[in-house]
């Protein structure tokens, strides 16, 4: 599988290619947005690692035009450490973030999971509540009739429940479903992601009829016939 590193600090990109190629990827490395969008548009890789402060175009522009054309995974590396910077770059499209400085193990865990996550076959040939229909094999969602691009956690979190419609899910449980145990992302993690999956599948995000939340416990995945 190949991974595109996007980091502008060359020594940082020189020293996550290597440890990307002793976990067995092709590395591909670029040292500004402008350059990520052209190599993610000519030869998509299986996942991209993209520094948040870079020149010219930074990581959130780049996460930002990318959610509009294409569904590549997106691993984000950034210095600031606000929950609420980190979930900016979540609601955008980002499907992960390490902020630095990274131990190199744990960034390597989190490559490995994503791409475990995109990758991951499932027997299952495909799921419909009412309109709502999600293909695993495919990953690919659509409702009433039309194509939603989702990125990888959020697919996951969408197969995730509609494999148990009905049943109320923590967010611990998404979380556990989406990033494994890991205590270093947060319950708004996962709040970001119901948000941004209503955007893409209720005709009316703000009174939705498919993804709902029980109060003081979780989300439940129903059919949106509202019964």
């Amino acid at each position: 599988m190949c991974v595109l590193v996007a980091e502008d600090n060359v020594m940082q990109a020189d020293m996550l290619g290597r440890y990307l190629r002793q976990e067995g990827y092709r590395v591909r490395i670029v040292h500004d947005g402008s350059a990520a969008l052209d190599e993610v548009r000519r030869n998509p890789p299986d996942l991209l690692i993209l520094d948040v402060m870079m020149p010219e175009v930074d990581g959130l522009d780049v996460v930002r035009t990318l959610r509009n054309e294409s569904d590549v995974p997106v691993l984000m590396l950034t210095a600031k450490s606000t929950e609420d910077d980190l979930l900016h770059g979540l609601d955008l499209g980002a499907d992960d973030y390490v902020t630095k400085p990274y131990s190199p193990r744990e960034l390597m865990a989190r490559v490995r999971t994503l791409l475990r996550r995109v990758h991951r076959t499932s027997s299952n040939s495909g799921i419909a509540l009412g309109d709502l229909k999600i293909d695993p094999d495919r990953h690919e969602v659509t409702v009433r009739g039309n194509a939603v691009e989702c990125t990888a956690s959020e697919f996951r979190i969408l197969h995730t429940m509609a494999a148990s419609p009905g049943r109320v899910f923590s967010r611990a449980q998404l979380l556990s479903a989406v990033h494994g145990l890991d205590g270093y992302i947060t319950a708004r993690t996962i709040d970001a992601h119901i948000m941004n999956l209503r955007k893409k599948i209720e005709v009316q995000p703000r009174t939705p009829a498919y993804l709902l939340t029980v109060h003081g416990v979780g989300y439940k995945l129903v059919d949106g016939s509202g019964a």
